[in-house]
């Protein structure tokens, strides 16, 4: 593999990695810093989570819009440096305002997700770029796995050791990174850089008047909202309808993350050598609806063990998405494209965890007309199956063009 693609790789781990490296200490940092009660602690929590989602919401197309302007090599390093300096800081931390100050510069750094999406389409030619963007998905649930690992692990030599092991993994890349790479975009790929394209709500105004693209858009969302139920509610669904342990909570999500990115980085290679990325977008759907219904219905504690790894075989949708979009768009305008993908992505992490946990506890409250702790994955079922009937017609009205 060549270095500037593994250093893509070692960049997305670690925006995967940075939010769950943190996590397992989080509640003992915000009482260390705050005081007061678990409860109180769990209220921070969600404010710190939601304001690194809102900045990525907010700061992912115009990352990519300035990676289009000035390439992806300056963004990314400056991206990594500035992260390492956020841990460095959140290490050393005194107060809780400056803990929050850090998680919105930490959700600007994570929005260079973009860059690097972009980065892949730049040395893909077309035919490969659902392929590579699976090894970015790859990335992510690699990110997926060992952050909380490692953070459980790091966090028995006190609560600032895990950013203090982020912090120097981000500079050492950043360092990698800026003796691999090269620049990609160059000459006619440089795109001027426009404010009115640099926000969420203006790069998407763009692109959905792009012949089709708006529908592939809407199916990138509702599908990102309705895959989120895992990490939305699984730990909730599964303490609630089979007891699980904390400690079988979190081996049923690393066997999740590793079956995904097992998926990403080599199944979808193989479904693409027989198949389209049409026709992949598709069976991944039919794949999700059924692995959805499964778990809503599941009662039986060893069979929700073994649908585990199989709800993650759907995971091919989004790469092969990415790749029909990625060459639906000029070259010079990759990185807007992805930006806006990772601002519907964050978007749909700000979302998902409200409307799935208020839906848990509707119908798993003990007076609930209805007792139905899987009804999330049944309204994800709902919503897959929508993201489904808009891709087909996304087809059709591209054929009318």
């Amino acid at each position: 593999m060549r270095l500037p693609i593994v250093f893509i790789l070692i960049t997305v781990i670690l925006d995967a990695m940075g939010i769950g490296l943190i996590v397992p200490v989080m509640p003992d940092l915000i009482l260390e810093l705050q005081g007061g009660t678990l409860a109180n602690a769990a209220l921070w929590g969600g404010v710190l989570s939601t304001s690194f989602a809102v900045m990525q919401f907010l700061f992912g197309p115009m990352l990519g819009a300035l990676s289009d302007r000035f390439g992806r090599k300056p963004v990314l390093i400056v991206s990594l440096l500035v992260m390492s300096l956020d841990y460095l800081v959140m290490a050393v931390a005194t107060s809780i305002w400056l803990l929050l100050l850090m998680r919105i510069v930490g959700g600007v750094t994570a929005a260079s997700a973009a860059t690097a999406n972009a980065y892949i389409a730049d040395i893909s030619k077309p035919e490969d770029r659902a392929a590579n963007f699976g090894l970015i998905g790859a990335g992510f649930g690699i990110g997926f796995v060992l952050g909380p690992l490692l953070g459980g692990l790091l966090g028995e030599y006190g609560t600032r050791a895990p950013f203090l092991a982020a912090a120097a993994l981000s500079a050492i890349n950043a360092l990698f990174g800026f003796l691999v790479i090269k620049e990609t975009v160059r000459g006619r790929l440089i795109r001027q850089f426009s404010w009115g394209r640099a926000n969420p709500f203006g790069s998407l105004r763009h692109l959905v008047r792009l012949p089709g693209i708006g529908w592939l858009l809407a199916v990138f969302f509702i599908y990102s909202v309705a895959f989120f139920v895992y990490p939305a509610v699984w730990a909730y669904f599964t303490q609630e309808r089979f007891g699980w342990t904390p400690k079988t909570i979190g081996l049923s999500l690393a066997l999740f993350g590793i079956t995904m990115a097992a998926v990403q980085g080599g199944l979808i290679r193989l479904i693409l050598r027989w198949t389209s990325e049409r026709m992949t977008v598709i069976y991944g759907h039919v794949f999700d609806i059924v692995a959805f219904l499964l778990i809503a219905i599941v009662t039986n504690s060893t069979f929700a063990i073994l649908l585990t790894p199989f709800a993650a075989l759907g995971a091919v949708i989004t790469p092969a998405l990415q790749g029909i979009m990625s060459k639906a768009v000029d070259d010079d305008s990759q990185g807007e494209l992805q930006g806006v993908l990772i601002s519907l992505y964050a978007l749909a992490t700000i979302a998902a965890p409200l409307v799935m946990t208020w839906v848990f506890a509707t119908f798993s409250d003990p007076d609930a007309s209805v007792y139905l702790p899987g009804a999330p994955f049944l309204l994800s079922l709902v919503l897959m199956a929508l993201s489904l009937i808009i891709f087909v017609r996304w087809r059709d009205d591209a054929k009318e063009h």
